[in-house]
């Protein structure tokens, strides 16, 4: 949501910005706009609209090979989309720049004060208020640490800024607090980012700045400051382990099916180091001093909600743990009891979601230990969790979530097996019979992947007339049916609506008729039989199925496709990319933007 790129150092400022303005189009954005110093002058650039739209305008004002500058792409929070609500923001002197993710809660009352003063608002943004307030600051003391300090200490909410003075065209600003900022250390050079694939061409190399920490970039050094007292803080730089390729197309269309056929590699990737094949042993030494909980909480948002919702079926019959599993913005607002030998599991493939860290947050102020299942190392989740449990399944760039699910799949049911293993419930044969087919599960799914899309390409031509759907499914497979409904309205902006199929007949049956249809997942498990009977009572009302089932059973349907039985819970892990191919393919025949789909955002780091 919102992204930030920043450069100071030896090359053309401009390109780099914008090359990482494109690395940040995944997080949604509705306008762009980049600022530089030249010649001793601010200059500010910005567009409603894509990012190409920015650039015809860049390249027509021929920028100077310019060192420093800042740039920004903007999800409209406060004020509509244009571009004078776009970013960077500037002081009525031209001296100063501002640009900022999050939002300022108290704005309106600080600009109610500011036009008292005589200030003369450009915009319709929350932000405006931040470049005011340092300006009104800086005019008496010429010093950026305390000017910038003063503003932060007057505001309330969340925020990531980047800030230029056009007086000091050596040094580059930057503070946060409840939104991610992370600086890229370079040599000669660095950088500021909302997130690692702004600057990841450039360096590994980061620090991660901690809420109400002000930093100074210089083409030599990064020092940072607290906010509160104004002293400087060491800081450890850490290596990203991702390679740029993972943050490129690599000859596929659209990312997110590039990371849908990821999935076999990420599998292994989750898989590594955390499983001992000849012992047949979970091996998570991060949560072995924690205990066995009397009770999981899973608090998530989106797909990482339907992931975790997946993993209490998981926990409850692996490992006999009671699961409560919450939608982390009700979470954090419904007054939750947890008991001391509880564990809050929290799920976020960014590890920035803002509901999310609310919610973890809560959790350790009511004492419960908390275990943190994410992607990116050193986000806030990350830092923020007693343990840890990283996905490794390297960048995610596509707005709708497809390899991060699989890989949070796999985690959570690692944890139950590992904490299966701990109570000795598990019976051996059963046991041993999961553990090797997670071993053969990435060249299973590989050989699948590609027959799976054909058959999602074939079934999305002939049903694409559908203006609404029903995905249907029961035990493990509801939460995948509510993911695979999430996925076809996200991206192909079709109706869906993901329901237990029992509760069909409680009410959404109405809505049946042959122009609505279903999308059923039946599997060859204990619950076959009562979803067959669902698929009955659609058909005696000629609503048109696709079954999802496994072969060797009889169902029928208007079209049957068939994925291998692996036995129960890991026949999920190729149900999943089945939904999200035939997502991915309406959507690419309908003509929509796949990887950029309106109105949304990567990572949502505001409430």
């Amino acid at each position: 949501m919102c992204g930030i790129i920043g450069y100071i150092g030896h090359r053309p400022a401009v390109p780099i910005l914008l090359e990482g303005l494109k690395r940040l189009e995944y997080r949604g954005y509705d306008s762009a706009g980049i600022a530089y110093i030249q010649q001793g002058k601010l200059k500010v650039i910005k567009s409603e609209g894509k990012i190409s739209i920015l650039e015809e305008k860049v390249f027509s004002n021929d920028p100077l090979h310019t060192t420093i500058g800042l740039g920004h792409t903007r999800w409209a929070t406060h004020g509509v989309p244009n571009e004078k609500n776009a970013h960077p923001h500037m002081d009525l002197s031209g001296n100063i720049c501002v640009v900022h993710n999050g939002i300022i809660e108290n704005y309106t009352k600080i600009k109610e004060s500011l036009k008292a003063k005589g200030i003369d608002f450009r915009s319709d943004t929350d932000t405006e208020v931040l470049v005011h307030l340092i300006s009104e600051e800086y005019s008496k003391t010429q010093d950026p640490l305390t000017s910038i300090r003063y503003c932060l200490k007057q505001v309330q909410g969340s925020y990531a800024i980047g800030v230029m003075f056009s007086d000091r065209p050596k040094e580059l600003w930057a503070a946060k607090h409840s939104s991610p900022l992370i600086v890229g250390i370079g040599v000669g050079e660095n950088f500021i980012g909302s997130d690692v694939p702004a600057f990841l061409p450039y360096t590994k190399d980061v620090i991660f700045l901690e809420d109400e920490e002000i930093a100074r970039l210089t083409t030599e050094h990064v020092d940072v400051y607290s906010l509160n007292t104004g002293d400087k803080i060491k800081k450890q730089i850490k290596t990203i382990p991702w390679d740029i390729s993972l943050a490129q197309k690599g000859g596929y269309k659209h990312f997110m099916l590039k990371e849908i056929m990821e999935q076999p590699r990420v599998i292994f990737d989750a898989l590594a180091g955390r499983v001992n094949y000849k012992t047949k042993r979970i091996l998570l030494n991060e949560l072995n001093d924690l205990g066995i909980p009397d009770k999981i909480h899973i608090v998530a948002c989106g797909t990482s909600f339907h992931a975790g919702f997946w993993g209490k079926y998981l926990f409850e019959s692996l490992a006999k743990i009671p699961v409560e599993v919450d939608i982390a913005s009700e979470f954090r607002y419904r007054d939750p009891l947890i008991r001391k030998d509880d564990l809050v599991v929290v799920i976020s493939q960014s590890g920035e979601t803002a509901d999310t860290l609310a919610g973890l947050r809560m959790a350790k102020e009511m004492g419960s230990k908390v275990v943190g299942i994410c992607n990116v190392v050193g986000s806030s989740v990350a830092r923020e969790s007693d343990k840890v449990l990283y996905t490794q399944a390297g960048p995610e760039i596509s707005v709708a979530s497809t390899k991060a699910m699989c890989s949070q799949m796999v985690v959570i049911l690692l944890m139950a097996l590992y904490f299966a293993e701990k109570k000795n419930l598990m019976e051996p044969d059963k046991h041993n019979q999961l553990i090797m087919g997670l071993k053969d599960l990435p060249n299973i799914l590989e050989k699948e992947l590609p027959k799976t899309r054909e058959i999602a390409k074939e079934l999305s031509v002939m049903y694409s007339f559908a203006r609404s759907f029903f995905y249907l499914g029961r035990g493990l497979n509801y939460p995948l049916a509510l993911e695979g409904a999430l996925k076809l309205k996200e991206i192909s902006y079709i109706h869906a609506e993901g329901y237990a199929a029992g509760e069909m007949k409680h009410g959404p049956i109405a809505l049946i008729d042959p122009e609505f249809p279903s999308f059923v997942i039946a599997t060859k498990d204990h619950l076959f039989d009562k979803v067959v009977s669902n698929i009955k009572e659609i058909q005696a009302r000629k609503g048109p199925i696709i079954c999802l089932t496994n072969p060797d059973v009889k169902v029928s349907a208007n079209h049957i496709w068939q994925v291998p039985d692996l036995g129960g819970i890991l026949t999920s892990f190729l149900i999943l990319p089945a939904l999200q191919l035939f997502a991915y393919e309406t959507a690419v025949y309908l003509g929509k933007d796949v990887d950029q789909p309106r109105n949304l955002a990567k990572s949502v780091t505001v409430e």
